[in-house]
């Protein structure tokens, strides 16, 4: 009988003897000092204010710990790893400074940067409060009471801003004692670590796999546009970001939905600027802007000048399509994200040529009669290229 080599090896390494423990300030102030970073992979933040408050609460009042987070810890780094970002600001880390007991985030990066912004009271946080009176964190509108300390200020890096804010308050004497105690409890407290080290690219994307089989995957789309941040382009804060950001302020934001299409949605709305700008307006029907034509693979070998040209497009073809919405009251008929990735196509294709009247009131027909419910693929690419006609 033959037995693989690799089982021999393996039973000489347990690596659960590497987990150990680390408390919540002093991962913060690794964070703010770059020897926690990210790996170039990693997503952008998805977390909602909601799900912040969540944390806080099991936090301070769980009976039980929360989940481990994974650390990939690079010795040195070479050209050959995977490039290293900042958290929040995601700015590339430089190879010189990834040396020692360098930490990279696997899994885990929702939670730390949850913490992170609240220990350098992040602006996004300042409706965060943990209400004294009701014994919970919330989320507050308006002015905030003497029983509630913004979470910014409760768990600040420095204790003094807490004191002062306090003061400043009138209720010092009456919370600055348990305050105190609710700080030292969550600065304190300790998450697991799991660690291995020196993991190539694809051992990570296994390990995260593995750890979020049930949940969002590192997707192949997510993976090929976060390695253009070596050019200087970060597809999140560049493109998705501000996508989500405009069709939020046209009330929105419940069409993205489940968590992926967060991505897929926005690089789907890159296909008929690609068309415009690459191909000069010719349109192929497998570059129809919904999510299973996303093209990836090939928007990523583009020049990164050409392919911010391409964002620009968009953004302005999505603003467009949304105020066309808004000034022929077509917001009921907006029941899915389709409309408004189509709209976006259309007006991608006009490259800012304003439509005639007739035209207008076309496409404000086609607005109420179109359907994609219960549309294959091949339906809704022939929905598109019909729609391209009415130009």
């Amino acid at each position: 009988m033959r037995i693989s080599n690799k089982v021999e090896v393996a039973t000489s390494f347990n690596p659960t003897k590497k987990t150990h423990q680390m408390d919540i300030a002093t991962m913060c102030e690794r964070i703010k000092n770059n020897k926690i970073t990210l790996p170039l992979y990693q997503r952008d933040l998805s977390w909602t204010l909601q799900k912040a408050v969540d944390l806080f609460d099991f936090q301070l009042f769980g009976k039980a710990p929360v989940s481990p987070i994974s650390i990939n810890e690079i010795s040195d780094a070479t050209e050959d790893d995977v490039p290293q970002i900042s958290f929040l600001s995601r700015e590339i880390v430089n190879y010189a400074d990834i040396k020692g007991d360098h930490q990279s985030v696997v899994d885990g990066q929702q939670r730390l940067t949850t913490n992170f912004k609240a220990f350098i009271n992040h602006d996004s946080f300042r409706n965060i409060v943990l209400d004294f009176s009701r014994g919970t964190f919330r989320i507050v509108e308006g002015n905030i009471t003497n029983s509630q300390i913004p979470v910014g200020i409760l768990l600040n890096d420095s204790e003094k801003v807490l004191m002062s804010y306090l003061q400043e308050k009138g209720s010092f004497n009456e919370l600055f004692a348990i305050a105190l105690r609710v700080r030292t409890k969550i600065r304190s407290y300790n998450y697991t670590v799991n660690i291995a080290e020196n993991l190539t690219e694809d051992e990570q994307i296994e390990w995260f796999e593995v750890l979020n089989n049930a949940g969002s995957r590192v997707t192949a789309l997510q993976m090929s546009f976060s390695k253009l941040k070596v050019y200087n382009l970060d597809i999140y804060v560049d493109y998705t970001e501000p996508f989500k950001q405009k069709a939020n302020e046209y009330g929105y934001e419940e069409l993205f939905s489940p968590f992926t299409t967060n991505v897929s949605y926005p690089i789907a709305a890159l296909n008929p600027a690609y068309e415009v700008i690459e191909k000069g307006g010719a349109h192929n029907t497998n570059y129809a802007p919904m999510p299973s034509d996303t093209k990836e693979t090939v928007l990523t070998k583009l020049n990164p000048a050409v392919f911010k040209s391409i964002i620009e497009l968009t953004l302005t073809a999505l603003e467009e399509a949304l105020v066309f919405v808004e000034n022929n009251g077509l917001r009921d008929y907006i029941s899915r994200m389709d409309y408004i990735l189509y709209l976006t196509g259309f007006f991608a294709y006009q490259n800012s040529e304003e439509l005639t009247g007739e035209l207008e009131g076309e496409l404000v027909e086609w607005v109420r009669k179109v359907n994609f419910t219960n549309k294959s693929n091949s339906a809704r690419r022939e929905i598109f290229t019909e729609l391209l006609e009415l130009r």
